[in-house]
């Protein structure tokens, strides 16, 4: 309610501004939007491309037209036919989390390339003329739906609108909606892992306006997605049609929305098509684990317009994972009868599936005692369907085999690794108390990450223009690589070293890391922001150049300061005056108590030279999702500062 009131009462306000204007927005609607041919959107999509004529493509982005875009997978989406398939979205089309400047956790507002409240909304259509061929009477498509309108506005008039619209010259114009309260809604947060809609409210309340992020959360899955679907439109042979994809923002520019659309084909006839998805959730969070709960989820779609009937046999079959065991009672179906054969140890569904619809299927199984790191858990099951409507099931459909994140970017060839589709491994050690990131397995000049087993804790944003941020290997501690930061304020993006804590169940306690700086030529600092999960500091470090002695051109030194509450003390080297002259230092914050915080600094073959307690800046230190480097000075020789040796400390969650 407080959402709705939020946006009724600024939608209120800007009527006769709205109302007063609207002749120039109709203007600028036309000029400013992006556009070029789109010919790779719809050839990406077409089963045939040489029944495209022509095509052109618009959307509210003047910097590249994102809106749209081309891809071979994303997280659990993947083609229906050929290798590719079109994403299009009120905000940008990719796996960019739908938050606040594409920043995680923000807050559920995402991107919005117009006027928030006013118009033109955010928008994107493909256009498309296309050649029917001979003999085919029938145009389909695959359709899915995704929104972060989910579930929140399901009954109100917030609900960003998909309309695809064939007009043919022999048939008339028909069309084909889908919003957040129409289409088959079964699939949330939990079920669409790296779609960019796989956000949670941190508060675990998802009917609130609230900061989001990836960490699942059961409740709190803040984003909804519809089955994949399959529509159809009437058509004549041999006649051009003309087709609109369109995807906008109603009511508001805040909360994104996406579709993912594939498999444009013709046909001679109206027909039955399957398709099964599944996804697979650890119930018990964190690693997965000796006895733990893995629910799986079984999405059979019929995107075709002939009904799938309950044939003689089994429509759906799947046999329970090896090093697992079938958690009695954990059966659900929303439609058929969905049961456990306990003789052949697998799960069998029986039902018919109307034209156009979908069934989700549920089951759980616990994890087995007794195995070690590394043991794959795989699943698959089959869907067996009637192809030709003669009453019996010929054509087999197996489901997606689901996947676990393993932290992994690029496989041993230095391609992009989706993660084998059929790994879900078991971790049977006790969570980390610390991790170590020392930049020794990373590239010079790129990002750094870091795994535990396979598990990524720790990954920084890539450098922008204007600044460094990247690993070294020029400078380093004690290790064959450091990382570099060089950080100017005329610097547009944020630059983030992320930390993954939740996975372990744990906590920070402590946080350190070695760094070498030097003395420069003029003014300039270096900002430490540590946020926790809710974006709120937590702590605050400052490395600030003050001039101090006569040794031009470097008579600028550096001094290091902590905030405590509202104030800037200094922590002193054992230089005079506490500089921090060339060389190595190495920094720690650790918890004291719930509102306290020991920051301490160390040097290089002297060991501890200051350490005092301060007031917390903000909640208690913990929670920690990010640092934030930044800079308040854009010197023309900025200085380089060298990070190595970095550690956490980790206790476990009661």
């Amino acid at each position: 309610m407080k959402k709705r009131f939020n946006k009724n009462l600024t939608i209120i306000m800007g009527i006769g501004i709205i109302v007063s204007l609207i002749f120039n927005i109709f203007l600028l609607e036309n000029v400013n939007a992006g556009s070029y041919d789109g010919t790779d959107l719809a050839t990406a999509i077409l089963a045939n491309q040489s029944t495209l004529i022509s095509s052109s493509y618009t959307d509210r982005d003047n910097e590249g037209h994102r809106q749209g875009d081309v891809l071979s997978s994303l997280g659990t989406i993947l083609p229906t036919e050929g290798s590719t398939f079109a994403l299009f979205s009120t905000g940008i089309a990719g796996n960019v989390p739908v938050t606040t400047n594409a920043l995680n956790p923000g807050d559920e507002r995402g991107t919005c390339f117009k006027n928030k409240y006013g118009q033109p909304r955010d928008e994107a259509t493909l256009r498309m003329t296309l050649q029917v061929p001979a003999y085919m009477h029938y145009l389909y498509y695959d359709i899915q739906f995704f929104t972060s309108e989910y579930p929140e506005y399901v009954g109100s008039q917030y609900n960003d609108r998909v309309i695809v619209t064939v007009d043919s010259p022999s048939k008339g114009v028909t069309t084909y909606t889908m919003d957040v309260n129409s289409g088959d809604f079964i699939l949330d947060s939990h079920d669409i892992p790296g779609t960019g809609f796989n956000i949670f409210a941190t508060s675990g309340d998802p009917d609130l306006v609230d900061w989001v992020d990836t960490t699942p959360r059961n409740p709190g899955a803040d984003a909804g997605a519809t089955a994949l679907v399959g529509r159809e439109h009437p058509v004549s042979p041999n006649e051009q049609i003309n087709v609109t994809i369109n995807i906008k923002d109603i009511g508001d520019n805040q909360f994104d929305s996406a579709i993912f659309i594939d498999n444009l084909i013709f046909s001679g006839y109206a027909k039955t098509e399957i398709i099964a998805r599944k996804t697979a959730k650890d119930l018990n969070g964190g690693f997965l684990e000796c006895e733990d709960v893995i629910e799986y989820t079984t999405t059979i779609s019929n995107i075709g317009v002939a009904n799938q009937s309950d044939n003689p046999g089994n429509e759906f079959e799947d046999v329970i994972p090896d090093n697992t065991t079938y958690v009695t009672g954990s059966l659900s179906a929303t439609s058929g009868l969905l049961e456990y054969d306990a003789e052949e140890n697998k799960i069998t569904w029986n039902g018919e599936i109307p034209s156009e619809s979908s069934v989700a299927l549920t089951f759980q199984v616990k994890v087995n005692t007794g195995l070690t790191n590394g043991v794959i858990i795989s699943n698959q099951g089959t869907v067996f369907w009637d192809s030709n409507e003669n009453g019996t099931n010929d054509a087999t459909e197996l489901t997606d085999d689901p996947a676990v994140d393993d932290g992994i970017d690029q496989d041993e060839d230095g391609e992009t690794d989706d993660d084998d589709p059929t790994n879900m491994i078991v971790s049977s050690y006790e969570p980390p108390s610390t991790l170590t990131e020392d930049f020794s397995d990373d590239s010079p000049g790129g990002n750094a990450t870091q795994l535990y087993y396979i598990h990524k804790w720790f990954e920084t944003t890539e450098g922008t223009e204007g600044s460094n941020f990247e690993v070294a290997s020029s400078y380093h501690y004690s290790t064959s690589h450091s990382f570099k930061t060089k950080i100017r304020a005329s610097s547009e993006i944020s630059s983030y070293w992320n930390y993954f804590l939740s996975q372990f169940n744990s906590d920070i306690v402590w946080w350190e890391a070695w760094f070498a700086c030097g003395n420069i030529s003029e003014e300039s600092d270096l900002f430490l922001d540590f946020k926790n999960t809710d974006n709120n500091d937590i702590a605050k470090v400052k490395l600030e150049y003050v001039q101090a002695g006569s040794d031009h051109p470097s008579d600028y030194v550096v001094k290091l300061y902590y905030k405590s509450s509202s104030e800037w003390i200094q922590l002193n080297s054992d230089f005079p005056g506490g500089y921090l002259y060339n060389g190595w230092y190495k920094i720690r914050i650790e918890k004291y108590g719930d509102n306290y915080i020991n920051y301490s600094l160390y040097q290089a073959g002297k060991g501890l030279v200051d350490s005092q307690t301060a007031s917390a800046v903000g909640p208690s230190f913990s929670n920690l999702a990010r640092v934030e480097w930044s800079s308040t000075k854009s010197p023309v020789v900025c200085p380089i500062f060298f990070w190595d040796e970095h550690r956490i400390g980790l206790t476990l969650i009661s």
